[in-house]
């Protein structure tokens, strides 16, 4: 009833590629971008910021990194954890060694080493595809725990390969706060999220959808796979990168090379299989289940056993939370193999025609 393109007429070639065409899709993204800038920071807590909302908006990001490498180049991944970790020790490496360096360039910068990292080793995507690839991606993830924990240069010298940051500062405002790193990770976040959605409906993302969908055929039509699938590397890395520096820098403060270990990267592919593959909007739902659901069942379990009259222990909870949810995990994907961004899409779909059946 209210979700109709009826009357919307495109005038232009322009007017008619806009990332959100339909009129009631635009307002509803700015509400939302709204709504998270200005209510959100009003009814927050500390708490609210640090275990859930900073969290899930830097996952968001790494999840739409991966996204565009496994959901629409189509190439496996298992490495994600080593790209976010050489992320955050690349920027603080330009952080510790280069004076007074600004916030925002360090994030880049070491955004352009994951990069760099994942280019190389994206080069056997030019060989091998499916599992090999996801173990040869694999092999990032070892090779970076070692490097970070046995090269003494990277961690300043730290013999635990532990490291911290402190006094973060953009424009002359301080980062401490739980409100202000959340805003910043949030205003990140819509950047790149913009940045990345204007990427892939252009030509490189069709490039990319076509070697996703069937990379001989993509080559015969004068696509290169090489440079589609190092392209979607090097994109994806960058993007996965930031994120990492993020993680470590405005999330956590202090880590060692075991916080971006490969739980890391299994968690980032669930995300984008369970949020919905080749799709943005998808990186965010799944990592809303997947970072905020654990949080939801671990606070209320206790109330349910509370219910119905007996206790259970901080042990019983943890077990309970991952079966529970590995459960969930299984019924979901039976249900919607395609993942949450395709129910989205189908209930758009029903409000168009509504009160009519499809």
């Amino acid at each position: 009833m209210f979700y109709r393109e009826n009357g919307q007429f495109k005038t232009s070639y322009r007017a008619d590629q806009q990332v959100f065409p339909i009129l009631q899709d635009k307002v509803a993204i700015w509400l939302l971008i709204a709504a998270a800038f200005i209510v959100v920071p009003l009814l927050a807590t500390d708490y609210f910021y640090l275990a859930i909302l900073t969290p899930l908006v830097i996952m968001s990001l790494a999840a739409l990194g991966v996204n565009i490498l496994v959901g629409y180049c189509g190439q496996i991944s298992l490495g994600s954890g080593a790209f976010m970790a050489v992320g955050a020790y690349g920027a603080y490496n330009f952080v510790a060694r280069v004076p007074d360096m600004p916030l925002i360039p360090a994030l880049i910068l070491g955004g352009l080493c994951a990069t760099f990292f994942g280019i190389l080793f994206g080069l056997p995507s030019l060989r091998v595809k499916g599992l090999y690839l996801a173990v040869a991606t694999l092999a990032a993830q070892f090779f970076s725990d070692w490097m970070f924990l046995r090269i003494k240069w990277f961690t300043n010298d730290s013999p635990s390969g532990s490291v911290s940051v402190s006094n973060l500062e953009v424009f002359g405002m301080q980062i401490q706060s739980a409100q202000s790193k959340y805003l910043f990770c949030l205003a990140v976040l819509v950047v790149i999220a913009i940045l990345a959605k204007n990427l892939v409906r252009s030509a490189i993302g069709r490039e990319w959808m076509a070697i996703r969908d069937m990379d001989v055929a993509a080559s015969v039509i004068g696509i290169r796979p090489m440079y589609a699938k190092l392209s979607a590397f090097a994109v994806s890395s960058f993007i996965v990168g930031v994120a990492g520096a993020l993680w470590g820098f405005v999330h956590l403060g202090a880590w060692e090379p075991a916080a971006f270990s490969v739980d890391i990267s299994f968690k980032l592919l669930f995300m984008v299989i369970i949020g919905g593959l080749g799709s943005i909007m998808g990186s965010f739902f799944g990592a809303a289940f997947i970072v905020v659901l654990p949080i939801v069942l671990n606070l209320l379990l206790p109330a349910l056993a509370g219910l119905f009259g007996f206790e259970i222990s901080t042990a019983g909870i943890s077990h309970a939370e991952f079966i529970i949810f590995g459960a969930l995990i299984v019924w979901f994907l039976i249900v919607e193999p395609h993942g949450i961004a395709k129910l989205w899409s189908t209930g758009k779909q029903k409000m168009r025609v509504w009160p009519f059946p499809h």
